[in-house]
């Protein structure tokens, strides 16, 4: 029977960050981790127009800082050095500035790629190694750990399991690990969209009746789209030919890029706030979208599962116990709670606040976004959620 200490299910982008912050410390102490994945990683970096991408905080520089990650990484990593916040037919604006903040960006938009390709070329395969392309199809409590049944029928043993195989995840519920679920009854239209005017490192959050949208700056001029629309509104904004759909997305945005000339290809998401009902047992973690999928409008899913990955490698490679040694993981739990809790009723409320067109409301968030402007302890403070400082002493800005 193979074993392993630490297995990894899921080998996306919180999985591999996961091996890798825990990786010198488990060659110090003789862990093996074992990362299994359905999809391989592609040899090398392509470059695409239509390539996805993500929005990392300053927080998540400083944590693939620590690990040596980040020099690699910011090759492809465009700036936010200002997010303008504001709300479409109404005088509310509110603008952050890395100038202000006093650090070198208030974020970064990197291509998936790009990122995944850095972490898994940062993997010892002294210490890590590969079941790829290969899924774990049933998971079984016994003594001292799990055992893991992948498709061809091989079986694992490991001290640690981590589901990080994402929101809609089969393990967690043959488990039996309830979620707490919310639908949003809306969908995000994510496309790359390039704009006749330079980015210039400009982020753009802007509220509409219909929906919010976020214009995040991308490399070689590009900006990245969430556009949050109901159903049937969605499908159809999908499904519109490119002219049509520039032309909608110009009136809702106005010209602050000039004239937005091209759209790549257009993909929905159904948005669900999910919750996962338990996050540690004996020997056991949920991580990453299994554990917590939040609405991408405020941009902190990622960057909270990556606060996550850092402190669970903290707390096992503080203790002095197996992996999967049911004190430590409740101590990590714990010790995450709070940030958790906060950073996903900031996402949830900015996500309810900016998602209705009751007039007495939306005065109320056009005098909040005004006041931001207004209050320097209150903009310093969404700054920091913004950035992913706001829960994390060990994060500092």
């Amino acid at each position: 029977m193979n074993r392993t200490d630490i297995a990894i299910i899921g080998g996306g982008l919180v999985g591999a960050s996961l091996a890798l912050a825990l990786q010198a410390g488990a060659k110090a102490r003789g862990w093996k981790i074992v990362l299994i994945e359905p999809f391989a990683p592609g040899d090398s970096y392509q470059p695409s127009y239509d390539a996805r991408s993500s929005a990392l905080s300053y927080g998540t520089r400083q944590i693939y800082e620590r690990l040596g990650l980040w020099q690699p990484i910011a090759r492809r990593a465009e700036p936010i050095k200002q997010i303008h916040v504001s709300d479409r037919g109404r005088f509310g604006v509110t603008r952050l500035t890395a100038l202000e903040e006093g650090v070198p960006a208030l974020g970064y938009v990197v291509e998936n790629a790009w990122l995944g390709q850095t972490l898994w070329q940062a993997l010892d395969p002294d210490v890590v190694s590969w079941r790829c392309p290969a899924e774990v199809t049933r998971l079984q409590v016994q003594e001292g750990g799990y055992r893991l049944t992948l498709g061809d029928e091989t079986q694992l043993d490991c001290s640690l399991a981590v589901l990080a195989d994402g929101g809609r995840s089969n393990l967690r519920e043959q488990l039996g690990i309830g979620i707490r679920r919310r639908a949003y009854e809306q969908s995000a239209l994510i496309a790359n969209i390039s704009p006749s005017e330079a980015h210039c490192g400009m982020a753009f959050e802007r509220f509409t009746d219909d929906g919010p949208l976020a214009l995040l700056p991308v490399t070689d001029n590009r900006c990245a789209l969430v556009w949050t629309r109901r159903g049937m509104d969605a499908k159809r904004l999908a499904e519109i030919d490119e002219r049509g759909f520039l032309r909608e997305l110009q009136a809702a945005f106005g010209y602050r890029l000039g004239t937005l000339q091209q759209v790549g290809a257009r993909h929905l998401y159904p948005l669900t706030l999910v919750e996962a009902e338990e996050q540690v047992r004996p020997h056991l973690v949920v991580l990453g979208n299994a554990a917590h999928a939040l609405h991408p409008i405020a941009g902190q899913g990622f960057n909270l599962s990556l606060r996550d990955v850092q402190s669970l490698a903290d707390a096992l490679l503080a203790s002095k116990a197996e992996p999967g040694d049911f004190a430590t993981l409740r101590g990590y739990r714990e010790r995450q709670r709070g940030d958790q809790a906060m950073t996903v009723g900031f996402s949830d409320q900015v996500t309810k606040l900016f998602g209705t067109t009751q007039p007495l409301v939306a005065a109320g968030r056009n005098l909040g976004l005004l006041g931001l402007d207004l209050l320097p302890p209150a903009k310093r403070w969404f700054a920091r959620q913004a950035m992913g400082l706001g829960t994390r002493a060990d994060l500092q800005g």
